[in-house]
C-alpha cells in the first residue's frame, strides 16, 4: 500500500467479496463492484452494478405471510469479457487457474488495475493486464481495457464481450429466500459492427434502463484477420471477436459501456442517448484522460493528509473512505433525486436504503462541497408530503420521516428479520427510531451554519424544520404529575431496547423518554424558533400563512422545548431511557467467555430464549451520541434551557458508565466513542479511531463489508480528523478551532469550504495555520480559543497552541473488547 494505492496480491476466495466491495468504482450516478470481467456470481465473486436510487418493489412469501420489500436493484452486468484459446472452453472463473494476481485500486486516478497470469487446463499461459473505471467526467459511461499477451503458445484468441441481463439480487445471504428478479428483458439488438444493446425494465416500478457497449480490438499484430459475430440469448447479448495471436505479442481490447434510464434528465429516449455516446466516444485513453482530470479536481477539494507514527497506511485508508463517499455522492448527484444510503451504492445490504447515517456523512461534505449536501437535503424535502401522511396515520401533526427511506419516502423498514443464530423470523420494530426526524433537522441547521444559504432556508429548510417540530410537539404529551412533557413509544440509537422490561419482543411497543431523543428534540425546537425569528418579515409571514402557524402554536413549541423530561439516575448519570436504572446487569465476562462474537447480543440472547430488554446493555452509543453532536458548552446551554443542572464532571462519569455497557454492534459506535474520548483519553480515542478506520478495510464485522461498505463509519472517521481532532466548530457566525492531536498524530492538513472561502488548515503539535485561498467572498471570523481574527480572502493566520497539562487529563479508559459480528 502507498498513500494513494490499495493493493491486494494473490487470490483468496474467502476475501474476494471484501476486495470487490472495497475496489468498487463509481461516480455518484452508478457504481460497479470490482469483480473480474470473467466472473459470474458463484459464491466467491459477485459482479454487480447499481444505479443511484435504482429501487424496485417485490412481494415475497415468508412463512405463509406476504412481505413487501423495496430493494436496490442489481442491474444487467456490463463487465463480461471472457476469453477462449483456440477451440477450448470459455475461461470463466471456474475454468482457469490463476498463477499470479495483483489487484490494485488507484485512488488518485479512480482506476482499478488487475494484473494476472492465467493458465487453462492444457497449460497455456496468458498475461492479463486490465484497467477499468466508471467515469467521473461523463457519468453515464464506464470503460475497461484488456492487454493480453500469450506466453507459451500461439493460436487463435477469442473474446466474448457481453451484457448479461440474467442477473438477480443475490448479494446478501439472509435475503436469498426473498423474491429477487427485479428486472425483465425488453429488447436486445446490435448497432453497426461493434455495439450491443440490452433494454430491460424494473418489474414493478416499470423504469426502463438501457445498457449498451462498444468493443474494439485496438492493438494487434499487423495483418491479423479479425472476425466478429454477435450472439443473442434471452436477457443476454454478446459480441465475439477472434484473431490469430503469437507468443510474446500483445493484443489490446477496449470495452466502453453506457447506462441510461427513462428517468434521466435531458434525454429523449435512453437507447438513443446510449448509442449516441458510444458512437461519439473516441476511445479508452481519451475517456481516461478526462476521468483523471475530474478526480484531480475533486481531490483538490476533498483531500486531507496526516502524518502518524503508528499506522503508516492511515492516510491511504482515509482516502479510501473519501473515495467511496465521492462514488456515492458526487457533483453528479446534485441533479438526481437521491439520498445517501448507509451502505453506499456498493451492495445490497440494507437494500440500499437511507437511514440516519447522513448525520455522520453530511458534516464532511458540508465543509467541502455543500452544493452536494443541499441536493441530499432536497431528497428529504421532496418526500415531505409522504412524511406528513405518515404523521397523520400516527395521530400526529407535522411530518414523520421513516427510519428507512427509498424511492418515495414511505417507511421501508422490513416487518420481519431473521436471527441467523436461532433461524427464527422476528418482528422488526426499528421503525420506532423516530430520532431520524431530529437528525434531519440537525443537518438542515448545520448546513445553514456553514453556508449561510438563506434562499435554501426560506424556500425549503424552514418548512422541513417546522413540520418536524410540529411532529415532536404533538408526539410529546404533558405529564401533570411531573410538570414536564414525555415522549413515549420510541427507540433510541441503541436499538437493543424495544420495550420496557417484562415485555416480549412481540410486544415491542417502544420505550419512554429516550434521553438522546428528548434532548435533541429540545435543541431542535429551539433552532426552529430561531429560524422563524431570523427570516425576513415577508418570508416569515408567507410561511406562517401557508403552514397555518398561529402564535399560540409557537408558544406551545416554546413550552415543550423547555419542559421535556430527561431521566437521570445515580451520581449524574443520564438514564438511556426511563426505567433503564431498574434493568439487570449483564454478566459480560460470561458472555465473552462463551461467545467469540458479542457485538450482536440481541441475537445471542434471543437464541437463548431471553431478550436484551432485560439488561443494561447497548448495541451502540446512545446517550454518548449527545457528546458526539454537541460541545460541552452547547450541552450546558441545552440543559439550562430544560432547567436541569449540568456540570463538566458528569461527562466523564457518563462516558465510563456507558462504555462498560456497550457491545459496539455497529461500526458507527466506534466513531462516536473515539470522538467523545478525544479530550479525555487521547490514546483510547486513537485506538477506537483506528478500529473505525479498519472496520471495512479489515472487515471487522465478519463478512458484512462484502455486502456493501459502511458509509457512515467511513465518513465518521474522516470527520474525526476534519473536526474532532482539530476542534473545528461553527457557532455564532464564527469558525473556531481548538486542536488537540493524539500523541500518535504528528501533523494534519485539511481543507474547509466555509461561507465562500476555501481554507487550507495545517496543524502540528505546536501551531495552527489557516490560509484562505483567493476568492470574492466577504470576510469571515475565525478563532482559536479567545483569539479572534477577521479573515479576508488571501490572508493567512498562524496561532501558537496551548498545551493542556498532563494532570488535567483523566485516567484512560480500559480498551473495550473487540470481536467480529454483524451490524444492524
Amino acid at each position: 500500500m502507498t498513500g494513494w494505492r490499495l493493493t491486494f496480491s494473490g487470490f483468496d476466495p474467502e476475501a474476494q467479496g471484501l476486495r470487490e466491495a472495497l475496489s468498487a468504482t463509481g461516480n455518484g450516478y452508478f457504481v460497479t463492484r470490482g469483480a473480474p470481467t470473467f466472473a459470474r456470481a458463484d459464491g466467491v465473486h459477485y459482479p454487480a452494478t447499481y444505479l443511484a436510487g435504482g429501487y424496485n418493489r417485490l412481494t415475497s412469501d415468508v412463512g405463509g405471510r406476504e412481505v413487501e420489500n423495496e430493494d436496490l436493484v442489481n442491474l444487467p452486468n456490463w463487465l463480461p469479457l471472457v476469453i477462449r484459446l483456440d477451440d477450448g472452453s470459455w475461461l470463466e472463473a471456474g475454468e482457469l487457474d490463476i498463477l499470479e494476481q495483483v489487484h490494485e485500486l488507484d485512488l488518485q486516478e479512480g482506476i482499478l488495475h488487475r494484473r494476472l497470469r492465467i493458465s487453462d487446463r492444457r497449460g497455456r499461459i496468458l498475461q492479463w493486464r486490465e484497467r477499468r473505471f466508471v467515469s467521473m467526467a461523463c457519468h453515464h459511461l464506464a470503460a475497461v481495457e484488456l492487454r493480453l499477451t500469450p506466453e507459451n503458445w500461439s493460436g487463435r484468441l477469442s473474446v466474448r464481450s457481453a451484457i448479461d441481463g440474467t442477473v438477480t439480487n443475490d448479494g446478501v445471504a439472509r435475503y436469498r429466500k426473498l423474491a429477487s428478479r427485479h428486472h425483465e428483458p425488453v429488447e436486445t439488438r446490435t448497432i453497426g459492427d461493434d455495439i450491443i444493446l440490452l433494454r430491460s425494465r424494473f418489474v414493478t416500478s416499470r423504469q426502463e434502463m438501457v445498457m449498451a457497449a462498444r468493443t474494439r480490438i485496438t492493438r494487434h499484430a499487423l495483418g491479423a484477420k479479425i472476425e466478429s459475430a454477435f450472439e443473442t440469448r434471452e436477457a443476454e447479448i454478446a459480441q465475439v471477436v477472434s484473431l490469430p495471436v503469437r507468443a510474446g505479442e500483445e493484443v489490446a481490447i477496449e470495452k466502453i459501456a453506457a447506462l441510461y434510464t427513462s428517468r434521466d434528465n435531458a434525454v429523449a429516449e435512453p437507447g438513443l442517448a446510449a448509442v449516441a455516446d458510444l458512437e461519439q466516444m473516441r476511445g479508452f485513453e481519451d475517456m481516461a484522460r478526462a476521468h483523471r482530470l475530474a478526480w484531480a479536481h475533486l481531490w483538490n477539494v476533498f483531500n486531507l493528509e496526516i502524518s502518524t507514527s503508528i499506522d503508516h497506511d492511515a492516510d491511504m485508508k482515509l482516502r479510501l473512505s473519501i473515495f467511496h463517499l465521492l462514488q456515492t455522492s458526487s457533483p453528479h448527484s446534485v441533479d438526481l433525486d437521491v439520498g445517501v444510503p448507509a451502505r453506499g451504492w456498493h451492495g445490497e445490504a440494507y437494500r440500499g436504503h437511507i437511514f440516519w447515517d447522513e448525520l455522520f456523512i453530511f458534516p464532511f461534505i458540508n465543509l467541502r462541497m455543500p452544493v452536494i449536501t443541499r441536493a441530499l437535503l432536497l431528497y428529504r424535502y421532496r418526500r415531505l408530503p409522504e412524511a406528513r401522511r405518515a404523521a397523520r396515520r400516527a395521530g400526529c401533526a407535522g411530518a414523520m420521516f421513516p427510519w428507512q427511506s427509498g424511492s418515495d419516502g414511505r417507511e421501508e423498514t422490513q416487518l420481519l428479520h431473521l436471527n441467523p443464530l436461532s433461524q427464527r423470523w422476528l418482528p422488526d420494530v426499528s421503525h420506532r427510531q423516530r430520532h431520524v426526524n431530529a437528525a434531519i433537522l440537525f443537518n438542515i441547521w448545520h448546513y445553514f451554519q456553514v453556508t449561510e444559504d438563506y434562499e435554501f432556508l426560506s424556500v425549503y429548510g424552514a418548512e422541513l424544520m417546522i413540520e418536524i417540530t410540529r411532529f415532536w410537539t404533538t408526539l410529546a404529551q404533558y405529564d401533570t404529575a411531573r410538570g414536564r412533557y414525555s415522549i413515549q413509544g420510541v427507540m433510541g440509537p441503541d436499538e437493543f431496547h424495544t420495550a420496557p422490561p417484562g415485555k416480549s419482543p412481540e410486544e415491542a411497543c417502544g420505550i419512554a423518554n429516550n434521553a438522546y431523543t428528548n434532548i435533541l428534540v429540545a435543541w431542535g425546537i429551539a433552532r426552529t424558533l430561531d429560524v422563524i425569528d431570523m427570516l425576513p418579515v415577508a418570508e416569515r409571514t408567507r410561511l406562517c400563512e401557508a403552514l397555518d402557524i398561529s402564535q399560540s402554536e409557537i408558544e406551545h413549541w416554546h413550552d415543550v422545548s423547555r419542559k421535556l423530561f430527561v431521566p437521570f439516575h445515580g451520581d449524574g448519570i443520564i438514564s438511556q431511557f426511563e426505567g433503564y436504572e431498574d434493568l439487570e446487569e449483564l454478566d459480560w465476562r460470561h458472555y465473552r467467555a462463551q461467545h467469540a462474537n458479542v457485538q450482536r447480543l440481541d441475537r445471542i440472547l434471543e437464541a437463548e430464549g431471553s431478550n436484551p430488554n432485560r439488561y443494561k446493555i447497548s448495541k451502540q452509543a446512545d446517550v454518548l451520541m449527545l457528546l458526539f453532536l454537541f460541545s460541552m458548552e452547547e450541552l450546558k446551554d441545552i440543559f439550562d434551557q430544560l432547567g436541569y443542572e449540568f456540570s463538566p464532571e458528569v461527562i466523564a462519569r457518563n462516558i465510563e458508565y456507558y462504555t462498560e455497557r456497550t457491545s459496539h454492534g455497529s461500526t458507527l459506535s466506534w466513531v462516536v466513542h473515539a470522538w467523545v474520548l478525544s479530550r479525555r483519553d487521547r490514546l483510547g480515542s486513537w485506538r477506537l479511531f483506528e478500529r473505525a478506520l479498519n472496520s471495512d478495510f479489515h472487515d471487522l464485522q465478519g463478512g458484512t463489508t462484502a455486502e456493501g461498505i459502511h458509509l457512515g463509519a467511513m465518513a465518521g472517521t474522516v470527520d474525526i480528523i476534519q473536526r474532532c481532532y482539530t476542534g473545528a466548530e461553527v457557532r455564532a457566525n464564527m469558525l473556531s478551532f481548538n486542536p488537540l492531536l493524539p500523541e500518535e498524530l504528528e501533523c494534519l492538513r485539511t481543507t474547509y469550504h466555509y461561507r465562500g472561502h476555501t481554507l487550507d488548515v495545517t496543524i502540528t503539535r505546536d501551531t495552527l495555520e489557516v490560509a484562505s485561498r483567493t476568492c470574492s467572498a466577504a470576510p469571515i471570523l475565525i478563532s482559536y480559543r479567545n483569539h479572534i481574527r477577521r479573515m479576508s480572502p488571501g490572508q493567512t493566520f498562524r496561532f501558537r497552541l496551548l498545551h493542556p497539562r498532563a494532570t488535567a487529563l483523566h485516567q484512560p479508559l480500559a480498551d473495550p473488547a473487540t470481536t467480529k459480528g454483524d451490524a444492524r
